[in-house]
């Protein structure tokens, strides 16, 4: 599989005219490429693909006999911290350099710089957009991963709501379920653990502290975990007791946008239209003002990947595709709901992958 990859990269730098040579330098992008995987931190690393002669990778010294293991580019030159990576790069580069495919949204100004000195070329371009497509359809391994972090994330959070009482702290499940994730055999959360009861509900981005969880109100838990590599991201939202016939009425419209949303997955149909979808029932109850976020995100080696669902993106589904569905309502003051399934793109329309039941739940009892 992954040098099918390393194949079509190659042809995406055989068929862009004017381009010599690309960088890639997001790690987990390396990973898909190449099946080495680090973080590296402050220090430089990049799979190079040039015209003319074999990729090789660069790396961190302290990285080379893992890089030597696993990856599938045998060509792999090391740097130490007292060595200039860029100079090293140069070394072995075998043709003239003129312009240069670079990821924008992951380069530092710095980098960038040092990579135009150190190759001299004259432009860069950013093949970041085509580097995401290549990845936007997902293999049958790359699924079954997806389903490993989802089976994962799901038994995490059926232990966690059995922590969830009055007087327990958001902080205090949030370190029993990254504790379980841990247990469960997870490489480690895909992104903060979040836990959020109360008003703090109604922050979309909102981070667990030391508050108490209280009888009557809503608490919700968003987290995900890596899995060989891949990722999961799951939202349920939950009611302590008995809470207001208002909160719960706005359950009941986010689950009914969830719905509609995931009914209105199909091949050929635009992301955009997802969004109307859920967009449209929150409306048609008055709360459309408080549905303040996008209505999903793609998600694979990294929590973020194309697409973002949006109502602007008309973009097209295809077959293969992994994204979220993740419509909400979030009042300032009062609290919000969240409702997310991961969910693939089939031939016909949509496989949710997600089972944890997203129907009223009361816990805390």
């Amino acid at each position: 599989m992954a040098n099918e990859r390393i194949d079509k990269l190659s042809r995406l730098l055989d068929e862009t005219d004017g381009l010599d040579v690309i960088f890639v330098t997001l790690p987990k992008l390396i990973y898909y490429f190449t099946g080495f995987y680090t973080e590296p931190h402050e220090r430089f690393l990049a799979l190079v693909c040039a015209k003319g002669q074999p990729p090789f990778l660069v790396v961190p010294i302290l990285d080379y006999e893992k890089a030597a293991g696993v990856s599938t580019v045998d060509s792999i030159y090391a740097h130490e911290d007292t060595d200039n990576p860029y100079q090293v790069v140069k070394g072995h580069l075998t043709s003239k350099i003129r312009c240069i495919g670079i990821q924008k949204d992951h380069l530092s100004v710095n980098r960038y710089e040092a990579l135009m000195e150190a190759t001299g070329a004259q432009q860069a371009v950013d093949v970041e957009p085509k580097l995401n497509q290549m990845r936007v359809i997902k293999s049958e391994p790359e699924i079954a991963a997806i389903r490993r972090a989802v089976a994962c994330i799901e038994e995490v959070f059926h232990t966690a709501i059995g922590f969830v009482k009055p007087g327990v702290t958001e902080i205090d499940i949030v370190a029993e379920m990254e504790y379980r994730m841990k247990r469960l055999g997870a490489d480690g959360p895909s992104f903060d653990t979040m836990v959020l009861s109360g008003e703090k509900t109604g922050m979309p981005h909102g981070v667990p502290g030391a508050k108490k969880i209280r009888e009557g109100e809503l608490v919700l838990f968003d987290a995900g975990v890596f899995v060989d590599g891949y990722a999961s991201d799951l939202t349920r939202t939950f009611a302590v007791g008995d809470v207001s016939a208002r909160t719960k009425e706005i359950y009941e419209t986010v689950l009914q946008a969830n719905r509609k949303m995931i009914d209105a997955v199909r091949p050929g149909a635009t992301f955009g239209s997802l969004d109307d979808a859920a967009r449209q029932v929150i409306e048609s109850k008055g709360d459309g003002p408080y549905f303040i976020t996008r209505a999903g995100h793609g998600f694979g080696l990294e929590i973020h990947e194309y697409p973002s669902i949006h109502g602007n993106n008309q973009d097209v589904m295809s077959a293969g595709m992994v994204f979220t569905a993740e419509p909400g309502i979030y009042i300032p003051g009062l609290g919000g709901v969240r409702i997310e399934d991961n969910v693939l793109v089939t031939p016909t329309g949509a496989e949710v992958l997600t089972t944890f039941p997203k129907e009223w739940m009361v816990i805390g009892g």
